[in-house]
């Protein structure tokens, strides 16, 4: 017997929102007995720039969870937090390897009681951390939004962290949509199938076009320098002074160093469940298509990577939006479907459609890349040669001791993993013709593109090894899976 397909509200999931809360976030904590996190939250940039953040987080007395009743009470405490704590790992002259009780312990809760990590995960930095300017206006309007908390105080940063929302928030249809396309092929509907399919061909263009407008407001080079240093974790973090990671003090005497990675969107549930349905899969970095262990197109396709990526993404995910995505792998049945229908030509266009759509939001993610990480890195590289010195960049060392590449935020040799993660998004299509236009287009976009230069255009057509937006994984690692925006 099949298993059901999953029904969102079972997983605190709507139509209009997806994965963002059905109930907004809330903007102050209503117990007056929380008002010092609120209070230090609200100063955080003035106390980071003074220096006086770390001594007013040690003098903090411990607060309890007990007077947080509702669960957006308990998202508003653990992203309120989860601020704090990177401002306190990071704002100093080097990073500190402790956090004091006032922060780990009622985080720590928190996190157990959400089903999320203890760190700056994207929930805690999108989205569970913004707010509609007008409330009768959707939040899918990048005009209409707003953070409630950054780390920076600059207008770069919110728009950084909205972009995000809005992708949710204008993707959140797509859940429903795609879950009627299974049920739809469970009963051989071609037609709803293909109805279905084109919706999110459609859909997923809105998505690259909020993508790409990430450099109307935020500069590459704030976000380089000002803000990306804050989104740090402390998983291989040792060229930035945690070689062990993070001790976080509960007051038992047995704690030891934790290793997280940092906020990224590859914490995104939205992009994970795209692949799912369209069946997409994915190898680990640097490991291409074994001709001979396939059988066609699907091939293969169900070898699981010794260290799976994408199961790691979902431990920094709230723990429904990690169910929902388990429980939509096992009915996902839309490929399959496409490709014992392959002589009708519509429904296999409009999953090519579909493939292709997501092939050039990845397109999109590879620029943004290249232009907030690569660019400015190499920058700082060819400066620190002319003067002849290394500096030191606390949340996003310059290189990796062992392999001597370029290192940052969490360890990721990112545009290599962008690109394999781009072209296997292509490979399930149903026409020879579609795979062939896919890998052809790249370059010809891009030179089209006026917001993209020559060097960033050689970035993406080399193999340069550059960090995410705060990724985690180091080439070593040897480990592969989704790429998220």
């Amino acid at each position: 017997m099949l298993p059901p397909v999953p029904v969102l509200a079972d997983y605190g999931l709507s139509p209009r929102l997806g994965f963002l809360p059905e109930t907004l976030p809330l903007t102050r904590l209503p117990d007056p007995y929380y008002n010092k996190w609120e209070a230090i939250a609200a100063n955080l940039q003035a106390l980071v720039l003074t220096r006086r953040l770390r001594g007013v987080v040690d003098q903090l007395p411990v607060l309890s969870t007990i007077g947080l009743e509702h669960e957006a009470e308990w998202r508003r405490g653990y992203s309120l937090l989860c601020f704090m704590a990177h401002a306190y790992i990071w704002a100093g002259d080097s990073p500190a390897h402790r956090l004091p009780m006032s922060i780990s312990v009622p985080l720590l809760e928190m996190a157990d009681h959400l089903e999320v990590l203890p760190v700056a995960t994207y929930a805690a930095l999108c989205l569970w951390n913004f707010k509609p300017v007008f409330i009768n206006e959707h939040v899918d309007n990048m005009e209409n939004l707003a953070t409630l908390n950054t780390f920076t105080g600059s207008s770069d940063e919110s728009w950084f962290y909205l972009i995000s929302v809005a992708i949710e928030a204008r993707g959140a249809p797509l859940l429903d949509l795609m879950l009627t396309a299974i049920a739809a092929a469970r009963a051989h509907d071609a037609k709803t199938v293909t109805r279905c399919l084109v919706g999110f061909a459609e859909r997923l263009t809105d998505l690259t076009n909020i993508l790409q407008r990430m450099h109307e407001r935020c500069d590459p080079t704030i976000f380089y320098h000002r803000i990306r240093p804050f989104l740090a974790g402390s998983r291989n973090m040792a060229e930035a002074g945690l070689p062990d990671g993070v001790l976080y003090q509960d007051g038992s005497g047995r704690e030891e160093f934790r290793q997280y990675s940092g906020g990224s969107n590859a914490q995104s549930s939205l992009i994970q469940f795209f692949d799912i349905v369209l069946g997409i899969h994915h190898r680990p970095t640097g490991e291409t298509r074994d001709p001979s262990s396939e059988s066609g197109r699907g091939g293969g396709r169900h070898a699981a990577p010794g260290q799976n990526f994408i199961q790691e993404m979902r431990r920094y995910m709230p723990g429904p939006h990690a169910r929902f995505l388990a429980d939509v792998a096992q009915v996902a049945n839309v490929r399959d479907f496409v490709e014992s229908n392959s002589t009708n030509q519509e429904l296999s266009l409009a999953y090519d459609a579909c493939l292709a759509m997501l092939s050039a939001f990845r397109d999109k993610h590879i620029a943004i890349v290249t232009r907030y990480i690569v660019r400015p890195s190499r920058e700082v590289r060819g400066r620190s040669r002319s003067r002849g010195r290394v500096p030191v960049n606390l949340a996003a060392a310059s290189q990796n001791a062992k392999t001597k590449t370029q290192t940052g935020t969490g360890g990721t040799t990112l545009i290599p993993f962008l690109k394999q993660a781009r072209d296997e998004t292509g490979e399930p299509a149903i026409e020879e013709w579609t795979r062939r236009f896919m890998k052809r287009k790249l370059k010809a976009e891009y030179q089209a593109d006026p917001l993209f230069s020559e060097t960033e255009l050689a970035a993406v057509e080399d193999d340069v090894e550059a960090k995410g937006l705060t990724g985690m994984w180091t080439k070593d690692d040897e480990v592969g899976g989704i790429c998220s925006f």
